[in-house]
């Protein structure tokens, strides 16, 4: 993957990206007790990614991730071959191992994946909706309309988007959601900071919702395929040509 770096007001030689994780880490009482100590590291700098404690095209340190983690090189090692295997990290000349930097061709094509996995996550949900899951997602759109917060609207939005992904009743699409998630945590930033998006995104949410608790499997995969193309297209508006 090509690494377009991003402007970032602070760089990694001033800012911390494991401020306030080594301290989580410390209070475990026995971390490696419910996986090994490469998935445990696996699971912890996939998060730190997420939460956006590493940044696009920040450099990752196999000894500074042992230290922080408590744990020898050689699971570090592995783990960190793992995040390179699922697009989150990799080598760029001058720079060696470190957080992938999307390009505009590579989030088109995040975003060409996600309409289709999302319209098959509403379609299968009108197909497979409890009540109770239904009554959840009402319960988020909600939520999202009292908040005035882009953070929190990007939050519930993603537990929106979890939601009918777990009423889709679908091991494999989860799991193949999870990892594009994982992409997209890359970017930066949230397109409900946009002025108008949340307003828009309400109306959007309310007509996948409308659809899978109706079982109108079309209408679901209609509306939420263009529910994620509008969000594309707010996302490229918001990165650099």
């Amino acid at each position: 993957m090509s690494a377009q770096r991003v402007r970032r007001k602070e760089t990694p030689a001033t800012r911390d990206p494991w401020k306030g994780r080594g301290e989580d880490h410390a209070e475990a009482e026995d971390p490696f007790r419910d996986a090994s100590r490469a998935d445990y590291v696996y699971r912890q700098m996939r998060q730190a990614i997420r939460d956006g404690h590493f940044r696009q095209g920040d450099r990752v340190r196999e000894e500074d991730v042992a230290r922080t983690l408590g744990v020898s090189r050689t699971p570090v090692r592995e783990a960190l071959r793992q995040l390179q295997s699922h697009g989150l990290l990799d080598v760029a000349a001058g720079r060696g191992l470190g957080v992938v930097a999307l390009d505009r061709p590579q989030v088109l094509e995040l975003y060409a994946m996600r309409a289709l996995l999302e319209g098959a996550a509403a379609r299968l949900a009108a197909q497979h909706a409890t009540p109770a899951e239904v009554a959840y997602m009402r319960h988020l759109l909600e939520e999202f309309r009292r908040t005035r917060d882009a953070t929190r609207h990007a939050a519930i939005n993603r537990a929106l988007h979890e939601a009918i992904c777990d009423a889709a009743h679908n091991r494999y699409m989860m799991q193949s959601l999870q990892q594009l998630g994982d992409a997209l945590a890359l970017l930066q930033g949230t397109t409900f900071s946009v002025k108008g998006r949340p307003a828009s995104a309400d109306i959007e949410h309310k007509t996948i919702v409308d659809a899978i608790a109706v079982g109108d499997p079309d209408a679901a995969e209609v509306a939420a395929r263009a529910h994620i193309r509008n969000a594309e297209s707010l996302r490229l508006q918001m990165m650099p040509l």
